[in-house]
């Protein structure tokens, strides 16, 4: 009998609702994604439209309860919305996660009943984009010397001066305008240790001193995401805005961190598939020297390696998604892990697929290119590689009994 549970346990698909889910993505990802990626891409413009329609399909508040709007679902079904959305399009998935994980995700684990009533129905459904807004011009690792600073005025309300930078969904157009709402988290002051303390904060569209400074183009990948920097010089926040407690935002800032980071390895999990289902189609295709490439040692080298490595991205993600708690965190380990080890891997399967397929690799039009270029920004962005190797380091310092389990 366990044997049989065993055999029939399905990982990346563990229910009938999960399976579904999966399948309506698909179609979507097919009929209406993928029609779209490579323009998108070259003309660095984020499709707005289309990711609207991402909340007609309940997708855009996926873990938020369905009192406020969202779809109440879990964290493998959020891996496998990013999963399959990046799988054509990881720009685009890119912003998705920025509004679904970093925005209406952080609102509804972190915010209060009143700030959840006022924003996440609008986030949930599309009409609101949000964003949130972490790194800054000289700080991005290092969160906590950012110098953005909030201070309290004598009306009670707070004065944010600071800029942020490579923020995703800053801007949702060429004309500068700014996101709907963003997650701020600034400094409020240094604690009795001296550690600094952070605050967050729910910054509007509209309000006084706020302002996107530029958008970032020219970037190697993920052109059809707007990136933005964004400027407050003595915004006005009112009190009802702060998240939480005053310097209380350490806490829950680690542990999106960690949904992101596990939300990021989707995405590489997208693109090794999609990159190893190019190569292996198009080397059965190839003929050289009367046969198919596929035939040659060198090809089924890059075949081989990068199916195994997909199949081991796949089982490490869909594992680790299994056992986390979107309330509670505490899976720093091997939400740092799968990051680390997924986006690598994705960006070197989509460099095999570009050499398998030669000069149809190289350009535009399949695919391939495409996907090599986004993939290195997941190397990068939501926290680095070299964080996570000091991360993982510490952590089996204080635990190494992980090892065992």
């Amino acid at each position: 009998m366990v044997e049989d549970m065993l055999t029939k346990f399905d990982l990346i698909n563990p229910s009938e609702s999960h399976f579904m889910l999966r399948e309506m993505v698909r179609d979507f990802v097919e009929k209406k994604v993928e029609l779209q990626a490579l323009e998108h891409d070259k003309e660095e413009k984020f499709n707005l439209e289309l990711f609207r329609e991402l909340g007609e399909l309940g997708l855009l508040g996926i873990t938020v309860s369905e009192e406020f709007g969202g779809s109440g679902l879990d964290a493998i079904s959020a891996l496998i919305v990013h999963e399959e959305l990046a799988s054509s399009d990881p720009a685009f998935t890119l912003s998705f996660l920025a509004h679904s994980m970093l925005t209406a995700n952080n609102l509804y684990s972190n915010g209060s009943e009143e700030q959840k009533k006022r924003f996440l129905p609008g986030l949930c459904s599309g009409e609101l984009v949000g964003c949130m807004a972490m790194s800054e011009p000289d700080y991005g690792t290092d969160v906590m010397g950012m110098k953005t600073f909030a201070k309290l005025n004598s009306d009670g309300n707070w004065v944010i001066n600071g800029n942020k930078m490579w923020i995703t969904n800053g801007s949702i157009d060429d004309k500068g305008t700014p996101a709907d709402l963003v997650w701020v988290y600034a400094k409020t002051g240094v604690s009795e240790n001296g550690r600094p303390q952070i605050s967050t904060f729910l910054v509007e569209k509209g309000m006084d001193g706020f302002s996107v400074g530029q958008k970032i183009y020219d970037k190697s990948g993920m052109r059809a995401s707007n990136t933005a920097e964004l400027v407050f010089e003595n915004c006005i926040v009112p009190k009802e805005n702060l998240v939480g407690e005053v310097g209380g935002s350490v806490l829950h800032m680690m542990r999106n961190l960690e949904i992101e980071r596990i939300a990021l390895a989707a995405m590489s999990l997208g693109i090794a598939r999609r990159s190893l289902m190019e190569m292996n189609k198009y080397a059965t295709e190839r003929v050289s020297f009367g046969k198919p490439i596929r035939e040659y040692g060198q090809i089924q080298r890059h075949i081989a390696e990068s199916y195994a490595e997909f199949k081991a991205m796949q089982a490490y993600i869909y594992n680790t998604a299994r056992m986390i708690d979107l309330e509670s965190g505490g899976y720093r380990l091997d939400t740092d892990g799968v990051k680390l080890f997924a986006t690598t891997a994705a960006k070197n399967i989509a460099d095999r697929a570009i050499q398998v397929m030669g000069g149809y690799g190289y350009v535009g039009e399949y695919v391939v290119e495409r996907l090599w270029r986004d993939s290195k920004l997941l190397e990068i962005g939501g926290g680095t590689l070299e964080s996570h190797q000091k991360n993982m380091t510490k952590e089996l310092y204080k635990n190494p009994d992980f090892i065992m389990k």
